[in-house]
């Protein structure tokens, strides 16, 4: 609807993917049991965050996890990428490594996320990555913007939608200075 057109209001009309920009992978995006969207445990996606400079890391490794504290930051953001051009799907990206993957779950992380539109390669039909997570509990956040985003600790605010029958959410991603000013 539009005012300009004679309408009492504007009203928009919207339809996406729910893989579109930053979105939450919900667990039935690769497994046909798994909760949807909708029962995605709400406090993985709001609190402490680690986010890692990981430029230049293909795969991303198991490594890049030593020195965090899953106990005090239970949540980690991997930059890989220098810019995001969003008009551009980019097939050429790090992913994360499936003994990565392993060690979130073991050592009891509750999010992931990352710059990258996918956490397994682009060709990849299997998926190993996914299905670690989803299987471990962990949240998987991807397509987040970090390109201006320092290497440090926040606060995270990711929320998806109560899509209580999709697989996934898009979500607005939020990073707050830790401590909050």
């Amino acid at each position: 609807m539009s005012r300009g057109a004679g309408d009492s209001v504007n009203v928009a009309a919207l339809s996406l993917s729910v893989h579109t920009g930053t979105h939450l992978d919900g667990f039935r995006h690769v497994t046909d049991d798994g909760a949807p969207a909708a029962g995605t445990p709400l406090d993985a996606c709001l609190g402490p965050v680690r986010v890692v400079d990981a430029r230049g890391h293909r795969p991303l490794g198991p490594d890049l996890l030593d020195g965090i504290d899953p106990r005090r930051t239970p949540r980690v953001l991997f930059r890989t990428r220098e810019t995001v051009v969003e008009s551009v799907f980019p097939e050429d990206f790090s992913w994360i490594d499936p003994a990565l993957a392993r060690r979130l779950v073991h050592d009891g992380f509750r999010l992931v996320g990352t710059d990258a539109p996918s956490i397994d390669p682009f060709d990849s039909r299997e998926l190993p990555s996914h299905h670690v997570l989803a299987a471990g509990g962990v949240v998987n956040l991807e397509n987040v913007v970090l390109t201006e985003v320092p290497p440090g600790d926040y606060i995270l605010v990711a929320l998806p939608l109560k899509l209580t029958t999709a697989d996934s959410s898009p979500v607005r991603a939020v990073l707050i200075a830790d401590p909050w000013p």
